[in-house]
């Protein structure tokens, strides 16, 4: 069973497409948790345990544990989340060559699934491709604004930039592990490329403090069962101002976020 298998049986038995983001800001985090050995840990176990029940994936951005005790924080995380029976989605973005995309694609071994950027050709992506049992998630419509500087390029064929990733990404299913970064802050585009490749699962960022289109994320992220629509900051900062109960607003938020996707899932 690969990865959009599994993904599919957790989202059927929860039933939500909810991925929350775990992206653990120290700065952000509540001042009583900063006296334990591994505040983002700390931070991160309250989160998952408030949220879990409607959570279909965690995906931490490695962005904010990239440090001695951050990676700690981090297996601890994900241990805790398998634990639960969540699976995890390391945002990452990698993408190299040679031996430096084989010690990337060795993150693998500690999550379920990667997100990865296809700039750099099929070979910086085979050693996460080759992972058969681990979900591979590739750039190709992002939600930030700058996004548009390169994606939306024309091609000689007509095509924008973006089209054609998810085009290439099609070609590169062969192991059935392959899926699109796709934004909810430009709906018509993630129609659009769902027209394109109607067996990708999608991970639909954007919904929350970017304001995404919900209604347009719940409806395009799934294929063949599976998909994600994410939040990271509207779910585990909702209770910011709430002292040592802040967990219990970011449980609220993810379960108000599933129920509002289901609306037109």
């Amino acid at each position: 069973m690969n990865f959009f298998d599994r993904l599919g049986e957790r989202i059927s038995a929860i039933d939500s497409i909810v991925s929350v983001g775990l992206d653990a800001d120290v700065d952000r985090i509540p001042d009583h948790l900063h006296d334990h050995d591994l505040p983002r840990w700390a931070f991160n176990r309250r989160i998952i345990d408030a949220t879990h029940e409607h959570a279909a994936a965690y995906k931490p951005n490695v962005a904010f544990y990239e440090d001695r005790n951050g990676w700690a924080a981090l297996e601890e995380t994900i241990a805790y989340a398998r634990g639960k029976n969540v699976p995890v989605l390391l945002d990452a973005k990698r993408g190299d060559i040679g031996n430096t995309a084989r010690k990337y694609a060795n993150l693998l071994d500690m999550a379920d699934a990667i997100t990865v950027n296809p700039y750099m050709g099929r070979d910086s992506l085979d050693p996460f491709l080759s992972r058969q049992d681990k979900g591979v998630f590739v750039l190709c419509r992002t939600s930030n604004p700058g996004g548009t500087d390169i994606q939306d390029l024309e091609l000689a064929s007509g095509e924008s930039l973006y089209e054609w990733v998810a085009s290439l990404a099609d070609l590169w299913n062969a192991n059935g592990n392959v899926g699109l970064v796709v934004g909810a802050t430009t709906p018509d585009e993630l129609e659009e490329v769902r027209e394109r490749v109607p067996d990708l699962p999608f991970l639909v960022p954007g919904v929350g403090a970017q304001g995404g289109d919900a209604e347009a994320a719940a409806t395009y992220a799934t294929a063949r069962g599976a998909g994600l629509v994410n939040s990271s900051r509207g779910i585990i900062f909702a209770g910011e101002d709430a002292g040592e109960d802040f967990h219990k607003a970011s449980g609220q938020a993810a379960k108000q976020l599933k129920k509002q996707l289901n609306q037109y899932r």
